[in-house]
């Protein structure tokens, strides 16, 4: 049986597949027809229900949950891993940490500042509203072009995810907030930034298939940490293998091979703030596959 699976080609994605998408694990007969896009494409394709299986932002699945649930194996959960909002003038920088730290509210030359962001429905664009409600002037781009775009003056600020973390002050740039620390101080919990969902309609036995097959593909990654590294490489944009490997110790950990209570109860929290302050619409599916 083959069934569609979409993942980023960053680095934290690719460890993760290498085992199951190149059978160095037995996948029971199941084969998967690859897709790698980036977290918005991904997105979008959820929204469609065009994947069996998919990678997409836990703000995302809010909106995709009618088709997908998410399984227990796969996801990005962390501490230290939230997105970065970043500036090019390091005056601005420090003036609206400050504002941030001080709860003082943004005036409206800052209301107006416009920012690059990786995508509408990104976790990181959700983090952004929760820090900074009243900065809306967003301008949607690929999330390899925003320290770009920033560089240019294209931009004011940037919210950077995923290798960007690591590069953007090699380029001269400053960073405004660390988001994920933002919201690890505010809620004391793990920041959820993305999860492996599946298609609701596939049988019951074939979803905890699949999940299980991810969980085994994570912790043969643990085992061969190097046994992927010409397929990460591959489709890493430019990076050395140090800062590959610095980009896979941080997103991929054991919330990656198993959510386990306290990761069920950050998505869990994620989404209850977001339905408080009405950034998703009412949740009455069932999120996780298992319990």
């Amino acid at each position: 049986m083959k069934l569609t699976l979409g993942f980023s080609p960053c680095p934290n994605d690719t460890f993760i597949f290498d085992a199951l998408i190149h059978h160095k694990i037995d996948t029971g007969g199941l084969e998967f027809e690859v897709q790698y896009h980036d977290v918005e494409t991904l997105n979008q394709k959820a929204f469609q229900g065009e994947l069996d299986i998919t990678k997409l932002s836990y703000h995302a699945f809010a909106y995709a949950v009618n088709d997908y649930e998410l399984l227990d194996a796969g996801s990005a959960l962390g501490s230290g891993v939230g997105p970065l909002l970043i500036a090019k003038d390091p005056t601005l920088a420090a003036g609206l940490k400050r504002a941030l730290e001080n709860k003082v509210e943004l005036n409206a030359s800052e209301s107006g500042l416009r920012i690059g962001i990786p995508g509408k429905y990104t976790t990181a664009n959700f983090l952004l509203g929760l820090a900074f409600p009243s900065l809306r002037n967003k301008v949607e781009l690929i999330f390899s072009d925003i320290e770009q775009s920033l560089l240019d003056g294209r931009i004011d600020l940037g919210l950077i995810i995923h290798e960007n973390r690591f590069t953007y002050q090699a380029r001269g740039l400053h960073k405004v907030v660390d988001l994920g620390d933002f919201w690890e101080q505010t809620t004391r919990s793990p920041i959820p930034l993305g999860g492996i969902v599946v298609k609701r309609d596939l049988a019951e036995s074939l979803k905890l298939q699949i999940n299980e097959l991810v969980r085994e593909s994570v912790q043969f990654a643990f085992k061969n940490p190097k046994s992927g590294l010409n397929y990460i490489r591959s489709h890493a944009q430019e990076m050395e293998e140090a800062v590959m490997y610095q980009h896979i110790e941080l997103y991929v950990n054991e919330y990656s091979e198993h959510l386990g209570a306290d990761g069920r109860r950050a998505i869990q929290q994620m989404f209850d703030k977001a339905q408080v302050l009405k950034l998703v619409p009412p949740l009455d599916k069932r999120l996780f596959l298992t319990e």
